[in-house]
């Protein structure tokens, strides 16, 4: 468990200037289990801020002694679920298996393409990605922000799920029009490697966004206008994507903090 030090806990009691919703949340969160750090923030405030807790305490203390207990219910399995899989991500996953469909259909129709599912590979993940952690798609994002599960955390369970549907629909393409896939899969993992790496500082969305409008630009296009295979997915090219993964995916635990920040969903 990773405490908030004692200057973030003193900015903290003196307001939270500076802070964005999402980390004044995680703080909030945090103390509400904390006893240490309640007591460490208890010793930040001002006279005047203690005294008024007091009497808010006092207030509190002889409200929930007067009322009712409320009744339990049992929504921690319902919250699980909206934290593993936003269900606005259906829509865009069933967009990319049915593009990737009709890649496979394009190159049955037209042998003298390059393989489609080789150039849709890199991209495949990403419509899916982009909306896994935004609050522009997902109706209850502002809740799930305010959870200690928010994140990294929440980013990487969620591109699990959109890999989980996308990973075998690339295998499935790619046995279909005797693909290698060997080629296929390091450019998937490479390209979403790079979007959660990117997206912690521009947001997953607007990385998805410009990967996807680059390679299109840069490779798929010319490589579908040409009829010519690009050299970066020619046989070969594995120890490139692999050399490219690892890196973008170890940067990702060292971009935590900014993946918190409600501008990171945009």
């Amino acid at each position: 468990m990773t405490h908030p030090t004692i200057a973030v806990l003193a900015r903290y009691a003196d307001g939270g200037r500076g802070f964005g919703d999402a980390a004044l949340w995680s703080i909030e969160v945090h103390l509400d289990t904390c006893a240490e750090c309640r007591e460490q923030l208890a010793a930040q405030v001002t006279p005047a801020t203690a005294e008024l807790l007091d009497r808010v305490g006092v207030s509190l203390d002889r409200a929930i002694q007067t009322s009712p207990l409320p009744a339990r219910r049992r929504t921690r399995a319902g919250a699980a679920h909206r934290r593993l899989l936003a269900w606005t991500l259906l829509p865009w996953l069933a967009v990319t298996v049915a593009v990737l469909g009709c890649g496979v259909l394009l190159n049955s129709a037209e042998p003298n393409l390059p393989s489609l599912v080789l150039l849709l590979a890199p991209v495949a993940p990403l419509p899916g990605v982009a909306v896994a952690w935004s609050r522009r798609t997902d109706p209850v994002w502002e809740l799930i922000a305010t959870t200690p599960a928010a994140g990294l955390a929440m980013v990487l369970r969620r591109t699990l799920a959109v890999l989980l549907v996308v990973l075998p629909a690339l295998l499935v393409a790619g046995v279909s029009t005797g693909t290698s896939l060997a080629l296929v899969l390091p450019p998937c993992l490479a390209f979403t490697a790079a979007t959660l790496a990117l997206g912690a500082f521009i947001g997953v969305r607007r990385a998805a966004i410009g990967l996807g409008v680059a390679w299109s630009a840069g490779v798929l296009l010319p490589s579908v206008a040409t009829q010519t295979l690009s050299p970066v997915l020619q046989p070969g090219s594995n120890a490139l994507w692999v050399a490219t993964t690892v890196p973008l995916a170890a940067t990702a635990p060292f971009a935590a903090t900014h993946l918190r920040r409600l501008t990171s969903g945009n």
